[in-house]
Protein backbone atom coordinates (compact mmCIF):
# COMPACT_ATOMS: atom_id res chain seq x y z
CA UNK A 1 0.00 0.00 0.00
CA UNK A 2 1.46 3.31 -1.26
CA UNK A 3 -0.14 5.58 1.01
CA UNK A 4 0.16 5.64 4.75
CA UNK A 5 -1.24 7.78 7.55
CA UNK A 6 1.06 8.34 10.72
CA UNK A 7 -0.48 7.02 13.44
CA UNK A 8 1.01 8.13 16.56
CA UNK A 9 2.26 11.53 17.71
CA UNK A 10 5.69 12.27 17.92
CA UNK A 11 7.56 13.68 21.24
CA UNK A 12 6.20 17.04 23.01
CA UNK A 13 7.46 20.17 21.53
CA UNK A 14 6.33 23.80 22.41
CA UNK A 15 3.91 25.38 19.67
CA UNK A 16 6.12 27.01 17.30
CA UNK A 17 5.33 31.04 16.61
CA UNK A 18 3.26 32.31 13.78
CA UNK A 19 6.34 33.36 12.00
CA UNK A 20 8.62 29.75 12.32
CA UNK A 21 5.10 27.94 11.45
CA UNK A 22 5.20 30.29 7.94
CA UNK A 23 8.65 29.78 6.84
CA UNK A 24 8.13 28.69 3.96
CA UNK A 25 5.93 31.61 3.00
CA UNK A 26 7.61 33.79 4.66
CA UNK A 27 11.77 33.55 6.01
CA UNK A 28 14.49 35.99 5.73
CA UNK A 29 18.21 34.73 5.30
CA UNK A 30 19.64 34.67 9.15
CA UNK A 31 23.14 33.54 9.14
CA UNK A 32 24.10 34.85 12.50
CA UNK A 33 25.46 32.02 15.12
CA UNK A 34 23.10 32.75 17.73
CA UNK A 35 20.29 31.54 15.34
CA UNK A 36 22.28 27.92 14.63
CA UNK A 37 22.70 25.04 16.69
CA UNK A 38 26.13 24.72 18.93
CA UNK A 39 26.57 21.01 18.00
CA UNK A 40 27.39 21.59 14.03
CA UNK A 41 29.82 23.67 12.52
CA UNK A 42 27.87 26.79 10.74
CA UNK A 43 27.94 26.80 6.47
CA UNK A 44 29.63 27.99 4.04
CA UNK A 45 27.95 31.03 1.91
CA UNK A 46 28.58 31.48 -1.75
CA UNK A 47 27.45 32.96 -5.24
CA UNK A 48 27.68 31.23 -8.41
CA UNK A 49 26.92 32.93 -11.52
CA UNK A 50 25.31 32.03 -14.55
CA UNK A 51 25.99 34.30 -17.75
CA UNK A 52 23.43 34.23 -20.42
CA UNK A 53 20.52 32.64 -18.62
CA UNK A 54 17.68 31.75 -20.98
CA UNK A 55 14.33 31.43 -19.91
CA UNK A 56 11.45 29.25 -20.73
CA UNK A 57 9.79 32.80 -21.62
CA UNK A 58 12.46 33.32 -24.17
CA UNK A 59 13.95 36.23 -21.94
CA UNK A 60 17.61 36.32 -20.98
CA UNK A 61 19.49 37.42 -18.21
CA UNK A 62 23.09 38.47 -18.51
CA UNK A 63 23.93 36.60 -15.12
CA UNK A 64 21.64 34.91 -12.98
CA UNK A 65 23.41 34.76 -9.50
CA UNK A 66 22.69 31.71 -7.52
CA UNK A 67 23.29 32.07 -3.84
CA UNK A 68 23.48 29.25 -1.92
CA UNK A 69 24.93 27.73 1.43
CA UNK A 70 26.97 24.76 1.68
CA UNK A 71 27.84 21.88 5.18
CA UNK A 72 30.42 19.62 4.81
CA UNK A 73 32.32 18.28 1.82
CA UNK A 74 31.45 16.18 -1.44
CA UNK A 75 32.45 12.72 -1.07
CA UNK A 76 33.54 10.31 -4.28
CA UNK A 77 33.55 7.05 -5.12
CA UNK A 78 36.32 5.33 -7.10
CA UNK A 79 34.67 6.34 -10.49
CA UNK A 80 34.48 9.80 -9.05
CA UNK A 81 30.69 10.02 -8.86
CA UNK A 82 29.57 12.43 -5.82
CA UNK A 83 27.46 10.11 -3.17
CA UNK A 84 26.60 12.37 -0.08
CA UNK A 85 24.98 15.11 -1.92
CA UNK A 86 22.10 16.47 -0.10
CA UNK A 87 19.70 19.21 -1.52
CA UNK A 88 17.56 21.29 0.04
CA UNK A 89 15.06 23.82 -1.30
CA UNK A 90 12.99 26.42 0.44
CA UNK A 91 9.37 27.86 -0.33
CA UNK A 92 8.02 30.51 -1.82
CA UNK A 93 9.15 33.80 -0.53
CA UNK A 94 11.81 31.80 1.29
CA UNK A 95 15.26 31.59 1.44
CA UNK A 96 18.18 29.19 2.56
CA UNK A 97 18.45 30.50 5.82
CA UNK A 98 14.98 29.19 7.09
CA UNK A 99 16.74 25.95 7.27
CA UNK A 100 19.19 27.17 9.66
CA UNK A 101 16.01 27.54 12.50
CA UNK A 102 16.69 25.21 15.26
CA UNK A 103 13.43 23.51 14.63
CA UNK A 104 14.95 22.14 11.25
CA UNK A 105 18.50 22.13 11.65
CA UNK A 106 18.89 21.28 15.37
CA UNK A 107 16.98 17.86 14.26
CA UNK A 108 18.51 16.96 11.53
CA UNK A 109 21.71 18.32 10.79
CA UNK A 110 24.10 17.02 14.26
CA UNK A 111 26.14 14.13 15.18
CA UNK A 112 24.61 11.06 14.28
CA UNK A 113 20.91 13.02 12.98
CA UNK A 114 19.64 12.13 9.57
CA UNK A 115 21.45 14.52 7.52
CA UNK A 116 24.66 14.75 9.70
CA UNK A 117 26.69 17.41 8.49
CA UNK A 118 30.21 15.58 9.16
CA UNK A 119 28.80 12.43 6.85
CA UNK A 120 26.74 14.56 4.13
CA UNK A 121 27.57 17.41 2.08
CA UNK A 122 24.47 19.71 2.16
CA UNK A 123 23.74 21.94 -0.88
CA UNK A 124 20.93 25.07 0.06
CA UNK A 125 20.51 27.46 -2.41
CA UNK A 126 18.47 30.55 -2.64
CA UNK A 127 15.77 30.00 -5.47
CA UNK A 128 15.52 32.44 -8.56
CA UNK A 129 13.77 35.24 -7.08
CA UNK A 130 14.63 34.66 -3.41
CA UNK A 131 17.04 35.40 -0.88
CA UNK A 132 20.19 36.87 -1.98
CA UNK A 133 20.30 34.82 -5.81
CA UNK A 134 18.70 37.40 -8.81
CA UNK A 135 15.21 38.29 -8.00
CA UNK A 136 13.42 41.62 -9.54
CA UNK A 137 14.32 44.23 -6.61
CA UNK A 138 17.80 43.86 -6.99
CA UNK A 139 16.98 46.98 -9.72
CA UNK A 140 15.29 45.42 -12.79
CA UNK A 141 11.79 45.49 -10.99
CA UNK A 142 8.98 44.77 -13.13
CA UNK A 143 11.63 44.02 -16.01
CA UNK A 144 13.12 41.25 -14.59
CA UNK A 145 12.47 37.86 -16.80
CA UNK A 146 9.28 35.68 -15.85
CA UNK A 147 10.47 32.86 -14.63
CA UNK A 148 9.05 29.83 -13.50
CA UNK A 149 9.31 26.87 -11.85
CA UNK A 150 10.78 24.52 -14.62
CA UNK A 151 14.01 27.64 -15.07
CA UNK A 152 13.82 27.31 -11.19
CA UNK A 153 14.97 23.50 -11.23
CA UNK A 154 17.01 24.36 -14.76
CA UNK A 155 19.01 27.17 -12.32
CA UNK A 156 19.93 24.32 -9.48
CA UNK A 157 20.78 21.89 -11.73
CA UNK A 158 23.66 24.02 -13.30
CA UNK A 159 24.32 25.30 -9.87
CA UNK A 160 25.41 21.54 -9.06
CA UNK A 161 26.73 20.43 -11.72
CA UNK A 162 28.41 23.85 -13.32
CA UNK A 163 29.45 25.39 -10.12
CA UNK A 164 29.98 22.18 -7.89
CA UNK A 165 31.20 19.82 -10.01
CA UNK A 166 28.35 17.60 -8.60
CA UNK A 167 27.55 14.80 -10.15
CA UNK A 168 25.33 12.53 -8.44
CA UNK A 169 22.30 13.26 -4.99
CA UNK A 170 21.96 11.76 -2.26
CA UNK A 171 18.60 12.78 -2.25
CA UNK A 172 16.91 16.17 -3.31
CA UNK A 173 14.08 17.06 -0.52
CA UNK A 174 12.46 20.64 -0.25
CA UNK A 175 9.46 22.39 1.76
CA UNK A 176 6.19 23.72 0.02
CA UNK A 177 7.06 25.26 -3.26
CA UNK A 178 10.88 23.29 -2.77
CA UNK A 179 8.75 19.59 -2.19
CA UNK A 180 6.80 20.89 -6.21
CA UNK A 181 10.93 21.20 -7.69
CA UNK A 182 11.30 17.99 -5.94
CA UNK A 183 8.75 16.30 -8.09
CA UNK A 184 10.09 18.39 -11.26
CA UNK A 185 13.79 16.83 -10.46
CA UNK A 186 12.57 13.22 -9.74
CA UNK A 187 11.23 13.75 -13.36
CA UNK A 188 13.58 15.87 -15.05
CA UNK A 189 16.84 14.52 -13.85
CA UNK A 190 15.53 10.69 -13.23
CA UNK A 191 19.21 8.93 -12.84
CA UNK A 192 20.49 11.78 -10.83
CA UNK A 193 19.68 11.09 -7.22
CA UNK A 194 19.07 7.76 -4.87
CA UNK A 195 15.90 9.40 -2.75
CA UNK A 196 13.27 12.01 -3.17
CA UNK A 197 10.99 13.52 -0.50
CA UNK A 198 8.76 16.08 -1.31
CA UNK A 199 7.40 17.79 1.99
CA UNK A 200 3.90 19.79 2.06
CA UNK A 201 3.21 19.66 -1.62
CA UNK A 202 0.99 18.11 -4.31
CA UNK A 203 2.18 16.68 -7.82
CA UNK A 204 -0.50 18.44 -9.97
CA UNK A 205 -0.46 21.98 -11.32
CA UNK A 206 -1.63 25.22 -9.08
CA UNK A 207 -5.51 24.89 -8.84
CA UNK A 208 -8.51 25.02 -6.71
CA UNK A 209 -8.33 27.10 -3.35
CA UNK A 210 -4.24 26.79 -4.05
CA UNK A 211 -4.87 28.83 -7.41
CA UNK A 212 -7.36 31.56 -5.62
CA UNK A 213 -5.32 32.58 -2.49
CA UNK A 214 -1.99 32.77 -5.24
CA UNK A 215 -4.02 35.29 -7.37
CA UNK A 216 -5.91 36.96 -4.52
CA UNK A 217 -2.30 37.89 -3.74
CA UNK A 218 -0.83 39.00 -7.13
CA UNK A 219 -4.29 40.85 -8.15
CA UNK A 220 -3.75 42.90 -4.70
CA UNK A 221 -0.25 44.16 -5.56
CA UNK A 222 -1.30 44.36 -9.48
CA UNK A 223 -4.24 46.56 -8.77
CA UNK A 224 -2.91 48.59 -5.85
CA UNK A 225 -3.84 52.86 -6.99
CA UNK A 226 0.64 52.69 -5.95
CA UNK A 227 1.41 50.27 -8.23
CA UNK A 228 2.83 52.28 -11.13
CA UNK A 229 3.61 49.38 -13.05
CA UNK A 230 5.91 47.84 -10.79
CA UNK A 231 8.10 51.24 -10.33
CA UNK A 232 6.53 52.17 -7.14
CA UNK A 233 8.48 54.56 -4.99
CA UNK A 234 7.70 52.70 -1.76
CA UNK A 235 5.85 49.45 -1.56
CA UNK A 236 2.15 49.57 -3.08
CA UNK A 237 -0.79 49.14 -0.42
CA UNK A 238 -1.52 45.81 -1.63
CA UNK A 239 1.28 44.16 -0.42
CA UNK A 240 -0.34 44.44 3.22
CA UNK A 241 -2.87 42.18 1.47
CA UNK A 242 -0.41 40.18 0.59
CA UNK A 243 0.98 38.86 3.99
CA UNK A 244 -2.20 38.92 5.55
CA UNK A 245 -3.29 36.35 2.60
CA UNK A 246 0.14 34.32 3.64
CA UNK A 247 -0.67 34.81 7.64
CA UNK A 248 -4.17 32.96 7.09
CA UNK A 249 -2.96 30.40 4.98
CA UNK A 250 0.19 29.42 6.62
CA UNK A 251 -1.49 27.75 10.24
CA UNK A 252 -4.27 25.84 10.79
CA UNK A 253 -7.47 26.95 12.37
CA UNK A 254 -6.96 25.91 16.00
CA UNK A 255 -3.69 27.77 16.61
CA UNK A 256 -4.79 30.74 14.91
CA UNK A 257 -7.79 30.58 17.57
CA UNK A 258 -5.54 30.55 20.39
CA UNK A 259 -3.48 33.17 19.06
CA UNK A 260 -6.58 35.67 19.01
CA UNK A 261 -8.74 34.32 21.36
CA UNK A 262 -10.75 37.93 21.12
CA UNK A 263 -11.84 40.02 18.24
CA UNK A 264 -9.21 42.24 19.63
CA UNK A 265 -6.57 39.76 19.74
CA UNK A 266 -6.74 38.49 16.64
CA UNK A 267 -6.83 42.11 15.38
CA UNK A 268 -3.62 42.36 17.08
CA UNK A 269 -2.06 39.46 15.79
CA UNK A 270 -2.86 39.61 12.14
CA UNK A 271 -1.58 43.54 12.57
CA UNK A 272 1.74 42.37 14.11
CA UNK A 273 2.49 40.06 10.88
CA UNK A 274 1.27 42.07 8.54
CA UNK A 275 3.57 45.27 9.60
CA UNK A 276 6.52 42.83 10.34
CA UNK A 277 5.91 41.27 7.16
CA UNK A 278 6.05 45.00 5.34
CA UNK A 279 9.59 45.30 6.41
CA UNK A 280 10.97 41.75 4.51
CA UNK A 281 8.66 41.98 1.52
CA UNK A 282 9.22 43.61 -1.54
CA UNK A 283 6.12 43.63 -3.81
CA UNK A 284 7.25 42.71 -7.34
CA UNK A 285 9.45 40.03 -5.90
CA UNK A 286 6.28 38.41 -3.93
CA UNK A 287 4.07 39.23 -7.62
CA UNK A 288 6.85 37.06 -9.23
CA UNK A 289 7.16 34.05 -6.68
CA UNK A 290 3.44 33.59 -6.88
CA UNK A 291 3.80 33.34 -10.51
CA UNK A 292 6.08 31.12 -10.90
CA UNK A 293 4.19 28.24 -10.32
CA UNK A 294 1.70 28.76 -13.49
CA UNK A 295 3.98 26.34 -15.20
CA UNK A 296 3.98 23.68 -12.71
CA UNK A 297 2.51 20.61 -13.89
CA UNK A 298 4.13 17.11 -12.76
CA UNK A 299 1.26 15.12 -13.12
CA UNK A 300 1.36 13.62 -16.72
CA UNK A 301 4.81 12.38 -15.94
CA UNK A 302 5.00 11.17 -12.88
CA UNK A 303 5.80 7.55 -13.88
CA UNK A 304 9.32 9.37 -15.38
CA UNK A 305 10.50 9.08 -11.18
CA UNK A 306 12.81 6.57 -11.06
CA UNK A 307 14.10 7.24 -7.43
CA UNK A 308 12.39 5.60 -3.81
CA UNK A 309 9.80 9.37 -3.56
CA UNK A 310 8.61 9.35 0.06
CA UNK A 311 5.87 12.43 -0.23
CA UNK A 312 5.10 13.96 3.72
CA UNK A 313 2.23 15.72 4.27
CA UNK A 314 0.11 17.29 7.19
CA UNK A 315 -4.04 16.59 7.74
CA UNK A 316 -4.22 20.39 8.44
CA UNK A 317 -2.43 21.70 5.99
CA UNK A 318 -4.82 24.59 4.11
CA UNK A 319 -2.96 24.85 0.98
CA UNK A 320 -2.66 21.44 0.45
CA UNK A 321 -5.34 19.38 2.48
CA UNK A 322 -5.50 15.57 2.68
CA UNK A 323 -9.77 15.67 1.33
CA UNK A 324 -8.90 16.44 -1.94
CA UNK A 325 -7.63 13.08 -2.32
CA UNK A 326 -4.84 14.28 -4.83
CA UNK A 327 -1.75 12.79 -3.24
CA UNK A 328 -3.56 9.30 -2.23
CA UNK A 329 -4.59 9.04 -6.02
CA UNK A 330 -1.15 10.82 -7.83
CA UNK A 331 1.12 8.55 -6.12
CA UNK A 332 0.09 5.66 -7.69
CA UNK A 333 1.77 6.61 -10.36
CA UNK A 334 5.04 6.88 -8.85
CA UNK A 335 6.93 3.32 -9.40
CA UNK A 336 8.72 3.72 -5.89
CA UNK A 337 6.37 5.97 -4.27
CA UNK A 338 4.73 6.35 -0.91
CA UNK A 339 3.05 9.22 1.15
CA UNK A 340 2.44 9.82 4.52
CA UNK A 341 -0.38 12.68 5.90
CA UNK A 342 0.78 13.47 9.82
CA UNK A 343 -2.26 13.75 11.26
CA UNK A 344 -3.45 16.71 12.91
CA UNK A 345 -2.54 16.84 16.49
CA UNK A 346 -1.07 19.76 19.25
CA UNK A 347 2.32 18.92 17.85
CA UNK A 348 1.17 20.27 14.33
CA UNK A 349 1.25 23.24 12.86
CA UNK A 350 -0.64 23.57 9.57
CA UNK A 351 1.49 24.14 6.26
CA UNK A 352 4.07 24.91 8.66
CA UNK A 353 4.69 21.78 10.04
CA UNK A 354 6.87 21.13 6.79
CA UNK A 355 9.76 23.11 8.44
CA UNK A 356 9.07 21.70 12.36
CA UNK A 357 11.30 18.11 11.59
CA UNK A 358 11.05 16.38 14.78
CA UNK A 359 7.23 15.53 13.11
CA UNK A 360 8.75 13.80 10.25
CA UNK A 361 12.16 13.46 10.62
CA UNK A 362 11.95 9.66 11.37
CA UNK A 363 10.72 8.97 7.72
CA UNK A 364 13.98 10.93 6.40
CA UNK A 365 16.02 8.70 8.45
CA UNK A 366 14.07 5.34 6.78
CA UNK A 367 13.85 6.80 3.09
CA UNK A 368 18.05 7.17 3.79
CA UNK A 369 18.21 3.58 5.35
CA UNK A 370 16.10 1.79 2.61
CA UNK A 371 18.24 3.66 -0.39
CA UNK A 372 22.03 3.20 1.12
CA UNK A 373 23.69 1.32 -1.37
CA UNK A 374 26.25 0.32 0.62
Amino acid sequence: MKFVRHRRFIVDWCKLSAILALATLLAPVVLATGTQAANFPPPAEHDFVITNFQFHSGQTLPELRMHYLTFGQAGRDGHGVVRNAVLILHGTTGSCGQFLNPAFADELFGPGQPLDVTKYYLIIPDGIGHGKSSKPSDGLRAKFPNYGYQDMVEAQYRLLTEGLGVNHLRLVMGTSMGGMHTWLWGEQHPDFMDALLPLASLPTQISGRNRVWRRMIMDSIRESPDWQNGNYQSQPSGLRVAAEVLYFMGENPVLRLKEGPSLKQADERLDHYATNALTKLDANDVLYALAASGDYDPAPALDKIEAPLLAVNSADDLINPPELGVLERLIKQVKHGRAIVIPYSDQTVGHGSHTKAVLWRKYLADLLHQTDKK
